[in-house]
């Protein structure tokens, strides 16, 4: 049975804590079940405990990048077929290039628009169900 979008799970990793907030507290408010990481360790160890549906992962984050992230979930069994955007604002050539090398479903550039974001959330849950 197909997940409703409203009870999808997702995790946002940033870390920039108004980022994080705002994306946190928007996906939050469209019903979606939201957790949180501010490094890349964190990100990961969160993907193998709360198994989220999707992850919007920044690239520039401490400890491990997003990119490293990325290719250590899609390595794993356990946490290959979660969804991952990457969202970042280290340059939109670089991220349509590099994005899909490590496995990501979508790859948005900051500045974004939440809507973008949120197609693209949509789009990637939907081939994840």
């Amino acid at each position: 049975m197909a997940k409703a979008a409203s009870k999808a799970k997702i995790l946002v990793a940033d870390d920039d804590p108004e980022i994080l907030g705002m994306l946190s507290l928007r996906l939050a408010k469209r019903g979606y079940e939201v957790s949180e990481a501010q490094d890349g360790e964190k990100t990961i160890a969160e993907a193998r405990v709360r198994r989220p549906d999707l992850i919007v992962l920044d690239v520039m984050m401490p400890l491990k990048n997003g990119w490293e992230v990325a290719r250590t979930l899609r390595q794993d069994d356990a946490t290959k077929d979660i969804g991952i955007i990457i969202l970042t604002a280290i340059g939109e050539r670089v991220n349509e290039m590099t994005s899909p090398l490590y496995g990501a479903d979508e790859h948005i550039d900051k500045p974004f628009e939440f809507d973008d974001l949120e197609r693209a959330i949509e789009r990637v849950l939907a081939k994840r169900r």
